[in-house]
């Protein structure tokens, strides 16, 4: 699961998946689209992945849609769009591209942790909303920047933000297009920790996840990605569903075994 715009590598159930097209702080082009879509995707499916590392190598996590983007939209109109090279499930709420390119990080069964540092602009900045967990550098820069071209975020960023940091704040952070350091990332609910080595704290959560009851985590991720969307009573008897389905299985047999034996779990997919 490499190119050269994304890198991917599984190892003790961890995915870590790197941005790596340097020269560009990790812009987003057409192939950029495509690769991000095409890993996520394939981790959809992968057997052993317990938690994903998303991250940017080099100065920057994403600095958002690569310039030649812009240029061509000055004369293009919508020819500018990424265009659909890669098939997207049925399954998926998101259809173009661009849009897919963020979601499948929700779509993925595992936790998804984004280390975001340097840059995390426009896209870039949508992309990391992607993940269920984002832990960001104190000096990142984060901003929903496409007001900054006459547009608006359409990489799920509308729907996305505002869970995190409420309607009104969402709004104000799109209108304004203002840049985000970590301290108030952290604050404002955009990021669950703020530390000077992301990738590596990212890294230590990721293991830590990996060692718990993989079916608990998916299920409650399945639980948190389709609350939005449910009734109250559908959501309570979502979660029953849930908990019938874990309780007594062998994998929480063997969590409430391994914590009175004082023993690391030995969890099974």
């Amino acid at each position: 699961m490499s190119d050269d715009r994304v890198q991917c590598t599984i190892s003790d159930g961890i995915a870590d998946v790197r941005l790596v097209r340097v020269d560009k702080r990790n812009a987003l082009d057409q192939a950029m689209f495509a690769a991000l879509a095409a890993t996520g995707d394939e981790l959809r499916t992968t057997p052993g992945v317990r938690a994903v590392v998303i991250s940017g190598d080099g100065e920057s996590f994403c600095a958002g849609l690569d310039f030649s983007m812009f240029q061509a939209m000055a004369g293009n109109g919508d020819r500018a769009l990424p265009t659909r090279t890669v098939e997207i499930p049925e399954d998926s709420p998101a259809k173009a591209l661009g849009q897919y390119a963020v979601y499948v990080w929700r779509m993925i069964p595992a936790p998804v942790i984004a280390a975001v540092h340097g840059h995390a602009l426009g896209g870039g900045f949508q992309l990391a909303l992607g993940a269920d967990i984002r832990i960001v550098a104190p000096t990142v820069q984060m901003s929903v920047l496409e007001i900054r071209w006459g547009l608006i975020p359409d990489m799920c960023g509308t729907m996305l933000l505002p869970p995190l940091v409420g309607q009104e704040r969402a709004k104000e952070l799109t209108f304004t297009g203002r840049m985000v350091n970590g301290e108030e990332a952290v604050r404002i609910g955009l990021a669950s920790r703020c530390v000077e080595d992301p990738r590596a704290e990212a890294l230590a959560m990721a293991a830590e996840l990996a060692a718990k009851n993989p079916h608990a985590l998916r299920t409650a991720k399945s639980l948190f990605e389709l609350g939005a969307g449910r009734s109250v009573a559908e959501g309570f008897a979502a979660e029953q569903t849930g908990i019938r389905a874990l309780i007594g299985s062998p994998n929480q047999v063997e969590a409430v075994k391994a914590f009175f034996e004082k023993r690391p779990a030995a969890f099974v997919d």
